[in-house]
């Protein structure tokens, strides 16, 4: 659990709603249905209109990485490719398929596959390097819906603010009525700007991070795995590694 990112979440809220009451005003003043419908109806219709379902699909299910990080442990996957290592020096690599089936990474299965099966060092490289940047392009393709809802949240608030002020028009009849309408159609506006840069822009930015991460973490074994491949010492592979450690 990312106690980071929940506390940052909570931490921006509760700043905006504090300053509402130091300001006077009403928490229940902010909190209009038909703004909320409109700013978070509207931004994903138009993330959806500029995203294949697969893509959007993609996006939401990253959208749990913010509180529930992918797991990462460099320390694990170093040790396994020392044991990797050690065990192909002194039995050969064909020693290593009895490895394959306890992996839960598709990725190090595929890759200990290839080792197994002879491929040559600069071949494998190419092969992983290949899969890491299809794999890398494809979440950050994910991560992005998250920008462009963003970008559209404040338009939509805007838009929300002006079918509003059009509904404050037709009644000017009853000036008792001006006050409170407006601020109801200001408060699309607050949605639009609140939602992209306390939400929609930092969950982005949060899951960039973590594919950029998951892009290390593969460059690393892939390292590893062509050290063992080319037959090199254990511990140069294993010192080799630790250089992607953060």
């Amino acid at each position: 659990m990312d106690k980071t990112s929940i506390f940052g979440l909570t931490l921006g809220i509760a700043a905006i709603l504090l300053g509402q009451v130091l300001e006077g005003g009403h928490i229940s003043s902010l909190i209009q249905p038909t703004a909320f419908l409109i700013v978070i109806g509207g931004t994903f219709g138009a993330v959806m209109l500029q995203s294949p379902l697969r893509v959007f699909r993609e996006g939401v299910r990253m959208a749990k990485w913010v509180f529930a990080p992918p797991p990462s442990s460099h320390a694990e996957l170093i040790a396994h490719a020392s044991a990797w290592s050690h065990v192909a020096r002194k039995e050969g690599l064909l020693a290593l398929e009895t490895r394959i089936p306890t992996l839960s990474d598709p990725f190090a299965r595929k890759g200990l596959q290839l080792v197994v099966d002879g491929v040559e060092p600069q071949r494998l490289r190419e092969v992983l390097e290949v899969e890491i940047d299809a794999w890398g392009a494809q979440m950050k393709q994910g991560a992005k819906i998250w920008e462009a809802a963003g970008g559209y949240a404040p338009t939509i608030g805007i838009l929300g603010a002006v079918m509003g002020l059009i509904h404050v028009m037709e009644n000017l009849s009853d000036p008792s009525k001006l006050g409170s309408g407006i601020a109801v159609a200001f408060v699309a506006t607050i949605y639009g700007v609140g939602f992209a840069n306390l939400v929609f822009l930092p969950i982005s930015k949060k899951l960039m991070a973590h594919v950029a991460a998951g892009v290390s973490l593969r460059e690393m074994l892939v390292d590893g795995l062509v050290g063992i491949a080319n037959g090199d010492n254990p511990r140069l592979i294993e010192s080799r590694m630790q250089g992607y450690v953060p």
